[in-house]
């Protein structure tokens, strides 16, 4: 049965909301059935195209990975992140949100800021579009804030990520991820807020849990984020796998009677 927005707020105090990224069908298909919603994530500019951040993704590349997440999940509410870009302004934010709903079935759509990004929600709740928020370590600033910083440390930072918080939720936002933010934070967002916040890097004490599919089973292997918890060896499995098969490719053991027409 597919997964609602109505179905995620019961959730709030009741039962632990599991996402998880994919970008493509295949591994669409996999997670569906598994995991309450499946976010397409610009992470997939790194883990998927090889770039160093995610700031370059497009909203076309967002826009077809979005299909084919949407073509192997029927199930799962499915998330499109709004690319570095497609929501500057608020009238580019909702051209942009109308092109991801108009050419994909995503439920919801993505994006990163605080209270300064209150106006874009609300247009875009204001024309039928579910936004779910993205605050604390935001990938997208990256460059700008001089690398990846864990927010929530000081009394300035814990003020602003309380005040973006409620603001993104009056926006009308459907949902909010916290991620890179301290545990005693995110429990006071998630505490304070009426909507289900989920948290990546950021403690035990939120509504849910997100990871990026690449890491949680062990195929980006170049380094292991601290809060991530590694499910699988899926590089070292694929890799020796990979090994097998040339290996009896070479020694003539593959293919065998089993395998000829």
């Amino acid at each position: 049965m597919k997964t609602t927005i109505s179905k995620l707020h019961s959730y709030k105090n009741n039962k632990k909301i599991t996402m998880i990224t994919a970008y493509d069908a295949l591994f669409a298909k996999i997670f569906d059935n598994e995991v309450d919603t499946i976010l397409v994530g610009d992470s997939l500019n790194m883990s998927f195209f090889g770039e160093s951040d995610t700031l370059t993704a497009t909203l076309e590349q967002m826009i077809y990975h979005t299909k084919a997440v949407c073509n192997g999940a029927k199930n799962a509410y499915i998330i499109a992140d709004m690319p570095f870009g497609s929501y500057s302004t608020p009238n580019r934010a909702l051209e942009s949100a109308i092109k991801i709903f108009k050419e994909t079935k995503a439920d919801a759509v993505k994006l990163e800021g605080g209270s300064e990004k209150a106006e874009v929600i609300k247009l875009l709740t204001d024309n039928a579009i579910a936004v779910v928020g993205h605050i604390g370590l935001m990938p997208q600033y990256s460059r700008s804030e001089g690398g990846y910083k864990v927010k929530g440390k000081d009394e300035e930072s814990i003020n602003k990520l309380l005040k973006d918080a409620k603001a993104i939720e009056e926006a009308g936002a459907v949902m909010l991820v916290v991620e890179g933010v301290k545990e005693e934070v995110a429990k006071e967002i998630t505490e304070m807020l009426a909507i289900p916040v989920i948290g990546i890097g950021a403690g035990r004490y939120t509504d849910g849990q997100v990871l990026v599919w690449s890491d949680m089973l062990g195929f980006f292997d170049k380094f292991k984020p601290k809060f991530v918890k590694r499910y699988l060896n899926g590089a070292e499995i694929t890799r020796n796998a990979v090994k097998d098969y040339v290996k009896e490719v070479e020694n003539g053991e593959f293919p065998t009677q089993k395998e000829i027409y």
